[in-house]
């Protein structure tokens, strides 16, 4: 809250010292004497603020409050609308959440999905406490430990290598691969909830200088970029799903299909190659901030485009088998989604970027 105590002029004394008189009032409410010391601070719009040291002290040893809160179950409610009640506090910024159970009979029907929630879903949160009626979550990571730009590059990293094994799990044995894909498919899902964490954290105490960022709008752009990251990762498990699908057929011996076209195959993985390098690439621009990359990639996109069409075209020209022809068709789908992704981050990156390149010309 801001109150006006009028203006002061600036006075010169001395060899170029300037002095300013201090608003009587203030000076009697802060119980500010001769001999007093003020803190300096410069704000980033110029400003300056003022505060007596003895309030500075008190500020600086004033622990952080943890953000507590209870939530108190009913036997009737149900364990999945529970997890999202308990996701939903994580992201906001909870370090301790008490989960109250009416009896012991309730807190059994759900310990298994919230064990499995902490375990696989929050990530940095343990289970801490329980008794027959009560378990404790409390959330313990440190975010200077795992900055979000760290965060969103192992996500990355993690959804293409889900995209990657469920591409090859067309030619390979066995079915391990979904085993694979699940399990990575996790940790990009705990991954992005931690993100959200971090980005709703620093938004809410304006600490975007913290995570490179220029301004507070740029907090929307890297909200997007771990969605887009997400969704790759969920395309590549709807996929392991189909393909499993399909392999279970065959070996049920109740689809008989013969052998993979290699041409096509071959095609739509250099292809998807080129797009996990182009969103390797994508990326490292976008956290360099580097406007004429970011124009530039969209340049090659463009010319991407064709190439997936021509695969399509080549998919339907064989008249392949339909199981095949559908399954190939999704492979090529869940390619051209991460081209789409390559071109959000793109425009992200400009337009956080564009103020900055603009500039250099003026």
């Amino acid at each position: 809250m801001e109150r006006d105590l009028g203006s002061r002029k600036v006075q010169c004394v001395g060899r170029g010292s300037f002095i300013i008189s201090l608003p009587k009032e203030w000076v009697h409410e802060t119980e500010i004497s001769r001999g007093s010391e003020l803190i300096f601070k410069v704000l980033d719009d110029g400003s300056a603020l003022l505060i007596p040291r003895k309030a500075f002290k008190a500020r600086e040893s004033e622990k952080p409050k943890l953000r507590e809160y209870w939530l108190y179950v009913k036997p009737e409610d149900d364990s999945a609308s529970l997890r999202r009640k308990i996701t939903a506090l994580y992201v906001v910024g909870a370090d301790i959440i008490h989960l109250r159970f009416r009896d012991k009979s309730c807190l059994q029907k759900h310990r298994a999905a919230m064990n499995d929630l902490v375990k696989n879903n929050l990530l940095g949160s343990e289970i801490i406490d329980e008794s027959e009626n009560e378990i404790t979550i409390r959330i313990l990571i440190n975010h200077p430990n795992l900055p979000v730009e760290m965060a969103i590059r192992r996500m990355a990293v993690l959804a293409l290598a889900a995209n990657k094994e469920a591409v090859s799990a067309l030619k390979s044995e066995g079915d391990n691969f979904m085993k694979v894909v699940s399990e990575i498919y996790n940790d990009v899902s705990r991954l992005n909830l931690y993100v959200i964490r971090q980005l709703k954290y620093h938004l809410e105490r304006g600490l975007f200088k913290d995570l490179g960022f220029k301004s507070p709008k740029e907090f929307l752009g890297y909200r997007i970029v771990a969605n887009d990251i997400k969704n790759i990762a969920d395309n590549a498990l709807n996929l392991a799903n189909n393909i499993f699908s399909l392999k279970k057929l065959i070996e049920d011996k109740t689809l008989t299909i013969k052998e993979l076209d290699e041409e096509i195959y071959t095609q739509i993985t250099d292809f998807c190659s080129l797009m996990h390098q182009t969103f390797e690439e994508t990326l490292k621009v976008m956290f360099k901030r580097d406007y004429e990359e970011a124009d530039e990639i969209f340049s090659r996109i463009e010319k991407y485009s064709s190439i997936e069409r021509k695969i399509a075209m080549t998919i339907f020209a064989k008249k392949l088998d339909p199981n095949i022809a559908l399954t190939l068709g999704l492979i090529l789908d869940a390619v051209r989604r991460i081209m789409e992704y390559c071109q959000n981050i793109a425009e992200i990156t400009q337009n956080r970027t564009i103020e900055d390149f603009i500039s250099q010309f003026i």
